[in-house]
């Protein structure tokens, strides 16, 4: 019989431990990317690392609310968390606050918060909620639209207030609905349209409805028993549809910064005048990135001894740009040492969510465990020059009160749900 202890606090404590490390490892880095040589006050709450110590503070508290909230609750009023949540995102339009180009934060008297985080754990909710509901695979047309609907609405709110880079981390539940029976051929699908806008933007939208073509019809001519000459033809169109219509969307719909920053990424600019402007512009803060990963060596220069981290050489360090610190100053080993508590923290997350009895529980856990991998992989990648420019955060890393407590809102819901499934044993 589980005693009133074990009902309270049998909670997955390797999680818990595994979160308590990104946030602790976090806060040394921003002391790091925000002190500027001067004498260290760790309570001086006018310095970022001051800030995000209340916000570590109060995360406590929010932490301790979730946990004691009855797991049903999560449940039964997932609809109406993810009502409010929209609604939040719409009030953006009228009462917005705009920093850096985006329409994504509320005025708080002297803070901001930014409803857009805290949207992916109520989608996240929503979507488990949706396919639990259904009680089996989502491989009809019509459960798939219901579910694509509920991740669409927010994306595009987001999106229409010109935060990318949040906008793109819904597309991790294409994970989740993979796990729960979305058929293969979305997949295909995805990754093939991912790959024709690459080309089209390369090589031109001819030239890739070429290797287009001869892609499709060599696929029908072996595969003609499974494959039909109207369904290859179709795809064709579709494909030469997407390469032409990419270019357009590139020029005609993207900002001129969005524009630059993939421009520079596929070194679209031919003239060298304008691209060599082009990377002294946006491409600033990843050569100064790069350069204090690189200054780190194995070992790393050592806490709060990075020069180019002290010199303020790489904007935004305290925030998208968190992992450069990390790289001068503890080095190679510290960049693995956080890849490793990442890679542990999702691979728990997944198995917990895998022993899941649950539908609901486990769809949400997948939730989880793919929000934060897409904002990891971006992050790092984005940091190290491997994919385009992304104004997102390192979770649970990264300067900011709002990423930090909608991660803790994600993890720590899923672990009060796992926490019931230990205690039903």
């Amino acid at each position: 019989m589980n005693t009133g202890r074990t009902k309270y606090f049998n909670f997955d404590w390797i999680t818990i431990i595994l979160f308590l490390l990104l946030v602790g490892f976090g806060w040394l880095n921003i002391i790091s990317a925000s002190h500027t040589g001067e004498t260290l006050n760790y309570l001086d709450f006018n310095q970022s690392y001051g800030k995000q110590l209340i916000f570590i503070f109060l995360t406590f508290g929010l932490v301790v609310v979730l946990l004691a909230i009855d797991t049903k609750f999560y449940e039964r009023f997932s609809s109406v968390i993810y009502i409010i949540s929209m609604l939040s995102l719409v009030g953006l339009f009228i009462f917005g606050k705009n920093v850096n180009g985006a329409t994504s934060w509320y005025a708080i008297g002297g803070m901001t918060l930014q409803p857009s985080e805290f949207a992916k754990a109520a989608t996240a909710l929503a979507v488990a909620k949706h396919i639990s509901d259904l009680n089996t695979n989502i491989n009809s047309l019509k459960d798939q639209i219901k579910t694509f609907i509920i991740i669409i609405i927010p994306a595009l709110l987001v999106l229409l207030q010109n935060d990318t880079g949040s906008t793109i981390v819904y597309g991790a539940f294409f994970f989740v609905l993979y796990r729960e029976g979305l058929p293969k051929y979305y997949l295909t699908i995805g990754i093939s349209m991912i790959v024709l806008a690459i080309l089209a933007l390369k090589f031109g939208a001819i030239v890739t409805s070429f290797i287009a073509s001869i892609l499709i019809f060599t696929y029908y001519f072996f595969n003609r028993k499974k494959v039909s000459l109207f369904q290859s033809v179709f795809i064709l169109l579709l494909s030469i549809a997407l390469s032409f219509g990419v270019k357009f969307f590139y020029q005609s719909i993207l900002q001129p910064h969005q524009q630059d920053r993939i421009s520079l990424w596929l070194r679209l600019e031919k003239d060298p005048a304008k691209l060599e402007q082009m990377k002294r512009t946006f491409a600033y803060n990843l050569n100064e990135s790069e350069k204090a990963i690189s200054s780190g060596g194995f070992t790393g220069r050592g806490f709060m001894e990075g020069t180019r981290t002290t010199g303020k050489f790489v904007p935004e360090q305290h925030t998208d740009y968190i992992f450069s610190t990390v790289g001068e100053e503890w080095g190679f080993l510290g960049c693995t040492f956080v890849v490793v508590v990442f890679v542990l923290l999702l691979l728990r997350i997944l198995h917990l969510a895998e022993l899941q009895k649950s539908q609901f529980s486990r769809v949400y856990g997948y939730g989880v465990a793919s929000i934060i991998f897409i904002h990891f992989f971006i992050n790092i990648g984005m940091v190290m020059g491997l994919i385009p420019t992304i104004g997102i955060p390192l979770p649970m890393f990264s300067y900011g009160g709002s990423g930090l407590w909608a991660f803790t809102i994600l993890i720590f819901i899923f672990i009060k749900l796992d926490s019931n499934r230990i205690n039903e044993w």
